[in-house]
């Protein structure tokens, strides 16, 4: 995607121009004019197809809609004024949130650029004459059925558009489901196999498919009182799957934390992903967001730091404890954290320094910084040591993460809730937010494997024992840090828990609590049971700008 990348600005005047001009006479005679092949052509129309994904996954648009508004995480007005933005968190947690919302809005407008993109190169593409053209244009139109999943899994909607010049054609439950799946079905003979994870490979389309079968019932009948699942579905699910982990290109990571580092493009796990190398100028927000301010990950960048952001909720945590009851789940599940910085050792080589990973508790430890520098030891290392909290007036509170965490004033203060570091804090990032090298997942074969567990538990004839051997599967692949125990059964309640194990922080959550019949639970800070917040709003903005086609975009319920 590298060269593609470097393309997709010059090609994207062809773009503008090829939307409001006939295609055959527009399109070919300008990327000539530009001095580029058709090939150089073909690799600019592709690009921008995937350009956008990065701000799809940023903190403040799918994030923060798929982990905010769930049990999982909580984002109060930390010290009583950070991240208020005008209660927006608050409400996306509580399932209040507005048309106005700017995440909602931010989302909405990413997803359908991507979608707008999508075809203006799928007309592009279909005229240009290199061989990569087939195959840019299989991906092109799988990547168009992705942001419709997307939108119809966020707003309950899937748009329908072939040619530039006419409206879309919205679409609602059944046939949205069915514009989907024949878009994926009909791409993937041409897709590669091997192109991925950063592009839309056969796997990738399979895994696709499984979760659009998967989701099935909830997307048919979003306020359904309790979602009804088809064996016919389940059975694609488990098709769809098998036909990843048969392929026997992929592996479950032994380390789980690889999966998440900055350089875990080649990771065998990864089917789908978020291409963030650092050529390619990615944002390092999922490692930003959640960790203490006075946090500084990189000695060789001392601005770098954290925000003070979301945190789990106790709620959440507590699933945890009651999985492992007397032992402490650092000890039992190598998922739930790795520790890297040793608190008794006080000098670190640079070069080495990582923070800890993974589910962050109790006191913080971290390099020593004073006065816009990091302290050195006498050695030339760096000192490691308590972190402390030095937004206020000295003497300055050490920064303890606590598993309370709420709206109330003592609840929102700085250092209240776990933490979350799942993935690498990318090593070339002078801000903190910037230049993130991890790529962002997408699909992962951990997931198939739970997909297909799923599935064979959710059939008429349920397979258990087959659903066990898939779950046990992923928790016995990890084996470094330390080691899980396999569970002795598995039912749907358990299922669910095991994928939030799995798959925290990862933007899952509420799609997953929909499709459990869990997203009227009460948790904390959040009691409303409305069904109509199982979408959200279409925003204000998209209604008003289509004002002038009546009847054209309707709200949602509720709203």
């Amino acid at each position: 995607m590298k060269n593609l990348k470097k393309l997709a600005i010059s090609t994207l005047a062809i773009f503008a121009l090829s939307s409001c001009s006939d295609l055959n006479e527009t399109v070919l005679d300008e990327y000539n004019a530009a001095g580029l092949t058709d090939k150089q052509a073909a690799d600019g129309m592709i690009a921008p197809v995937y350009a956008l994904l990065p701000t799809i996954f940023q903190h403040t648009t799918l994030f923060a809609l798929q982990e905010i508004s769930t049990d999982e995480a909580i984002l109060p007005y930390r010290g009583g004024t950070d991240w208020g933005d005008n209660g927006i968190y608050l409400s996306l947690h509580r399932h209040e949130t507005t048309s106005t919302d700017p995440n909602v809005k931010n989302t909405w407008n990413a997803i359908v650029s991507s979608i707008s993109r999508s075809v203006t190169a799928i007309n592009s593409l279909k005229l240009n004459k290199d061989a990569s053209s087939k195959l840019y244009l299989a991906e092109a139109r799988g990547m168009r059925a992705y942001y419709n999943m997307l939108m119809l899994d966020l707003f309950g909607i899937a748009l329908s558009k072939e040619d530039l010049g006419e409206v879309s054609t919205i679409l609602r439950g059944d046939a949205a489901i069915e514009y989907i799946k024949k878009e994926l079905v009909e791409v993937e003979p041409v897709l590669e196999s091997t192109a991925g994870p950063g592009r839309l490979t056969k796997a990738g389309a399979w895994g696709l498919l499984a979760k659009l079968y998967l989701n099935a019932a909830a997307w048919r009948d979003i306020y359904a009182p309790k979602h009804t699942f088809k064996t016919e579905d389940m059975d694609k699910v488990v098709e769809y799957t098998d036909k990843i982990i048969n392929s026997g290109q992929y592996a479950l990571s032994a380390d789980y934390w690889d999966v998440f580092s900055s350089n875990n493009h080649g990771n065998k796990e990864l089917i789908l992903a978020v291409d963030q190398r650092f050529d390619l100028n990615g944002h390092n927000r999922m490692s930003y967001f959640s960790l203490a301010n006075d946090q500084r990950p990189l000695p060789a960048y001392p601005a770098a730091n954290g925000t003070d952001g979301p945190a789990i909720t106790s709620d959440f945590y507590q699933s945890w404890v009651s999985a492992y009851g007397s032992v402490d789940p650092a000890v039992a599940d190598p998922r739930f954290y790795k520790q890297n910085v040793n608190p008794d050792i006080e000098c670190v080589d640079p070069a080495t320094y990582r923070i800890d990973r993974g589910i962050l508790r109790g006191q913080q430890y971290g390099l020593v910084y004073s006065a816009g520098a990091f302290v050195k030891c006498a050695d030339g290392k760096n000192k490691v040591g308590k972190i402390y909290n030095t937004r206020g007036k000295a003497p300055f509170p050490p920064v303890i993460h606590t598993e309370k965490i709420d709206f109330t004033i003592a609840g929102s203060d700085y250092s209240t809730g776990y933490r979350v570091e799942k993935y690498e804090f990318s090593q070339k990032s002078q801000s903190g937010r910037n230049y993130g090298e991890a790529d962002l997942v997408i699909l992962r074969l951990a997931d198939v494997y739970l997909m297909r567990a799923e599935a064979k538990l959710r059939k008429a004839t349920p397979d258990a024992a087959a659903a066990l051997a898939d779950v046990n599967k992923v928790r016995m692949s990890r084996t470094s840090n330390t080691k899980a125990s396999e569970l002795p059964n598995i039912t749907l309640d358990l299922l669910l828990r095991e994928r939030g194990f799995e798959f925290y922080w990862e933007l899952q959550r509420r799609t997953d609590l929909i499709r459990f019949d869990k997203y009227e639970n009460a948790w904390t800070e959040k009691s409303n049971t409305d069904v109509n917040k199982r979408v959200f709003p279409i925003p204000q903005t998209a209604i008003d700008g289509a004002s002038n086609l009546t009847g054209y975009m309707k709200q949602n319920a509720g709203y």
